[in-house]
């Protein structure tokens, strides 16, 4: 019993009598000191006679101020699951408010409140407990002041929708802000939501997406006005110069800026992002009982994300690229700040 700690035969110690036990035990924990405590330790966890005098070699090493590191209390595990979702549309940089409400085993809720990007990812989190009686109130003031839609959703696709957010991190190589640490573990084995179903193509519905542009929740859809400042200022010096040109020249000269800018930023991976961005305002429209506006958002959608697709032939990315153009020009003319237009999150 004297030889290193590792070596205890427990079989051979269960041959004992119970007084030779507790001897050869008391022996190894004199012998040892703290040394002996992993050994005696595991064999409390034993049964029987064997338990009994581990135990009391244990005590007595403690009472000698000998005993084992005291493990860190188990922290309770807290259930939560995703009660109720709400999602806004999008905005011109392509981001949206996300919020949903976690509730525990007890009742008690938690409500985790982000802005998610469909380019970076995670941008803003925030939130904590909440009452119904808040989250009511909340919820009211939240629809009075927002510009953008504001609906309800399943919560699956809420927490799905994070999750995309987070696998964008890992494509990019990017971490979420510090403020979300906190609600990662919600998420984890999440996973991402899956693109709106597109409907068939209807090339009728998909030829007044321009219209889409009309509406409120979408002024500040267009394309990032710095991408396009040099052809911008083309279009202006086009328009301002002092040569004499039949109205056809002058709107050929347009239509060539125009479609080159087209051709240059609607890129096979930016159609699919307008597209997905057409998807999902199409589901908000729908749900708030827009149906115009949803047909036609989801037929410019489809429209962008077939195969094949020119979109220098369809209504709404030239209107976007017009649209990005003349903010360009006003920034350009002074009348605009390049920071104030930008379409890059924030």
């Amino acid at each position: 019993m004297t030889g290193p700690p590792a070596r205890l035969d427990a079989a051979g110690l269960r041959a004992l009598p119970d007084p030779a036990l507790e001897a050869e035990l008391r022996a190894f924990a004199d012998a040892h000191g703290a040394g002996a405590l992993p050994a005696l330790t595991a064999l409390a966890a034993e049964g029987g006679a064997l338990r009994r005098a581990a135990r009391r070699a244990l005590y007595r090493l403690g009472q000698r101020g000998i005993a084992p590191v005291p493990r860190p209390a188990a922290k309770p595990v807290v259930e939560r699951r995703a009660a109720r979702a709400w999602i806004s549309g999008i905005d011109g940089s392509g981001s949206r408010a996300l919020w949903v409400l976690f509730e525990g085993g007890a009742g008690d809720l938690v409500l985790c409140s982000l802005i998610v990007n469909d380019t970076v990812g995670v941008v803003d989190a925030a939130g904590g407990a909440m009452t119904k009686k808040r989250l009511a109130a909340e919820l009211d003031a939240l629809r009075a002041s927002q510009k953008l839609p504001w609906i309800e959703t399943e919560p699956a696709r809420a927490c799905g929708l994070v999750a995309e957010a987070l696998a964008l991190h890992g494509a990019r190589g990017t971490t979420p802000p510090a403020a979300f640490a906190r609600w990662r573990p919600f998420f984890e084995g999440v996973a991402p939501a899956a693109p709106p179903a597109l409907p068939p193509a209807e090339p009728a519905l998909a030829g007044r997406g321009a219209e889409l542009l009309e509406l409120p929740e979408l002024a500040g859809w267009f394309l990032e006005p710095e991408h396009v400042q040099t052809d911008a200022l083309e279009l202006g010096e086009a328009r301002q110069s002092r040569l004499v040109v039949s109205d056809q020249i002058k709107a050929e000269r347009e239509e060539a800026i125009l479609a080159r800018v087209v051709e240059r930023e609607f890129t096979p991976e930016a159609r699919r992002g307008w597209a997905r961005r057409l998807a999902e305002m199409a589901l908000v429209f729908a749900a708030t009982g827009r149906a115009e506006p949803a047909a036609i958002a989801g037929a410019a959608a489809a429209a962008l994300a077939a195969d094949g697709a020119d979109p220098a032939r369809q209504a709404l990315p030239r209107a976007l690229a017009r649209r990005a153009l003349e903010v360009a020009g006003e920034v350009a003319a002074g009348r605009l700040s390049a920071a104030d237009v930008s379409r890059r999150p924030s």
